[in-house]
């Protein structure tokens, strides 16, 4: 049968090794519930890492890839392959869904190209739509309603969802997260569908362009109920859910053993020592 590029290779995927790397035991049926504590699996189990770019090597947008990196291999990886994964076991599982595709904002004023992953999902015991973004590194742990001003608590951590009017009159959808500054835009999107080939547009610039924010340090994320951690080139960040962070720095030849220890994601010998060297981060 051809691949006609519409949808997400749900029946490639090893179903049985995905949910069991997210630790998810529960019905394998479509519904609200199976979503959430999907969604909040999969946010915990996989952290965010750039580590392939910095290596020297792409990223692989193909199941097959991802299953071997992200499932098989107990690494992590950003948004696309992410949401990517994400998406073929909701289709695998019979959920209904649509990718889009945000603009990150964080408070930037200049406008940001649209290079974040997220998905509307549909269930079938609900006749709501659900925000589903598993890609960005510091949750959402659980869906949120698709609803202008729809607010979610989970463990302490707040989002909030708004709607106002974009170009052309269309609806332009924000997420919002609270931190230690008050409510800050995250990002924007629209309810223009994306494809895997629209990712792979996506994939190639965030991967390869000199403007890329990952394509200049290493990155990493590893988000829980409990804490944030972020490690930016050499800047290790702690975050909780009440806003406080702690911020230390660590020495090149520490990145390995941290993004082991702390962020769950384990090198070969190889790869740690290229890591590791204090080179690195001028790339």
């Amino acid at each position: 049968m051809s691949d006609d590029g519409y949808g997400w290779n749900g029946g490639e995927l090893d179903l049985d090794a995905y949910l069991a790397r997210i630790g998810f035991g529960g019905e394998r049926a479509p519904t609200l519930e199976t979503l959430r504590a999907l969604q909040r699996g999969h946010t915990t189990a996989f952290p965010f890492e750039n580590l392939e770019i910095m290596l020297g090597r792409p990223i692989l947008l193909d199941l097959e890839a991802l299953q071997d990196k992200l499932v098989r291999r107990r690494r992590g990886g950003y948004c696309y392959e992410h949401t990517i994964l994400f998406a073929a076991a909701l289709e695998r599982l019979g959920y209904g869904l649509t990718a889009l595709s945000a603009r990150t904002t964080l408070g930037a004023e200049g406008i940001r190209p649209a290079t974040h992953a997220i998905l509307r999902v549909t269930t079938a015991d609900d006749d709501r739509a659900w925000l589903c973004d598993v890609g960005f590194g510091r949750g959402p742990l659980e869906p949120i309603e698709f609803a202008d001003g729809a607010e979610a608590v989970q463990d302490g951590w707040r989002f909030r969802l708004e709607r106002r009017t974009g170009a052309l009159d269309t609806d332009l959808w924000g997420l919002h997260q609270y931190g230690a500054e008050g409510w800050v835009e995250r990002h924007t999107f629209t309810l223009n569908p994306q494809y895997r080939l629209d990712y792979a547009v996506g994939n190639h610039y965030v991967s390869t362009s000199p403007r890329s924010p990952f394509t200049t340090r290493v990155f990493a994320q590893w988000f829980s109920a409990e804490i944030l951690h972020v490690l930016d080139g050499t800047t290790w960040t702690t975050t909780r859910p009440d806003g406080s962070t702690e911020t230390r720095e660590v020495e090149q030849s520490e990145v390995p053993k941290l993004l082991d220890e702390v962020f769950g994601v384990t090198l070969d010998p190889a790869d740690a020592a290229k890591l590791g060297q204090p080179s690195l981060q001028a790339r």
